[in-house]
C-alpha cells in the first residue's frame, strides 16, 4: 500500500453500503476516505473542492510585472530547433 493511502482514514466497503449517508456526512465535514474492499483500497472519497464565486478585481496585479514589446515575436531558430527536437 502506498504512503498516499496510509494517511488517508479508511472505511470497509461493507460500512460504505451500510450507511453511505454516515459517510457522505464524513466527507462534507472535510475528511478523506479510503474505501477497501478485501483489504485493497479501491477508492478514494474526497471533499470537492469549493469554487468562490465572486468575480476577481480588474487589475489585481497590476504592475507587478511588464510584458516585454516583442513577447509575440518569434523565437529564435536555435531555441526553436530545440523544442522540436531537430
Amino acid at each position: 500500500m502506498s504512503h498516499y493511502h496510509e494517511r488517508m482514514k479508511q472505511i470497509n466497503f461493507q460500512d460504505l453500503q451500510r450507511d453511505p449517508a454516515v459517510t457522505i456526512d464524513r466527507i462534507e465535514a472535510g475528511e478523506s476516505l479510503s474505501v477497501l474492499r478485501n483489504g485493497r483500497v479501491v477508492a478514494e472519497l474526497r471533499p470537492v473542492a469549493v469554487r468562490s464565486s465572486a468575480l476577481r478585481p480588474v487589475g489585481l496585479c497590476a504592475g507587478d510585472f511588464t510584458v516585454p514589446d516583442d513577447f509575440d515575436a518569434p523565437l529564435p531558430d536555435d531555441l526553436l530547433r530545440e523544442f522540436e527536437g531537430i
